[in-house]
């Protein structure tokens, strides 16, 4: 297992894994049509080179067996989501594909975001994560996160409810 950050030459293969990951999440929950206007928006090439050339923003690839097994976008400053302040850091997506998932790729790419955090002197590490997600929110809760608040998330013009969960570094 290796993690690389991702340059803007990644920017196809940063969509590819987005949007395989993101539809492998959440295909059975959303109707064909939210999640393919979801996707155009989101994971467009021109929209993740924009977000590759934010100096608030990263992303890094985890590699299983040489091959892109997910990966991680972190945030800070504007490039949040919401306005947490200057001493947070988001995460705003860690995705594994489902056949690297237990593998524990998905604990090696939070541990890389807490460090960038700690690195950047920032004192909170916080997230959003759509409140059907049981698996997550467990796998977060178990990581010392805890509920702090939600915010909508659109899928298409579908509203959802992400809760926001935060860790004190």
């Amino acid at each position: 297992m290796t993690i690389k950050k991702c340059t803007l030459e990644d920017s196809l293969n940063l969509q590819a894994i987005s949007v395989e990951t993101f539809t492998e999440t959440f295909k059975d929950h959303n109707s064909p049509e939210h999640l393919n206007a979801y996707l155009e928006r989101a994971y467009n090439v021109n929209q993740l080179k924009q977000e590759l050339t934010n100096q608030s923003s990263q992303f890094f690839f985890v590699y299983y067996n040489q091959e892109v097994a997910g990966y991680l976008k972190t945030n800070t400053g504007d490039a949040q989501s919401e306005a947490m302040g200057d001493d947070s850091l988001e995460v705003e997506r860690i995705y594994v594909k489902k056949k690297f998932q237990k593998h524990g790729l998905g604990k090696h790419l939070l541990n890389k975001a807490v460090e960038i955090a700690k690195v950047q002197k920032k004192e909170k590490i916080w997230l959003g994560v759509w409140e059907e997600n049981e698996n997550a929110i467990a796998f977060y809760k178990k990581k010392g996160f805890l509920q702090t608040g939600a915010h909508s998330f659109y899928m298409g013009d579908d509203e959802q409810v992400d809760l926001i969960m935060t860790k004190i570094l």
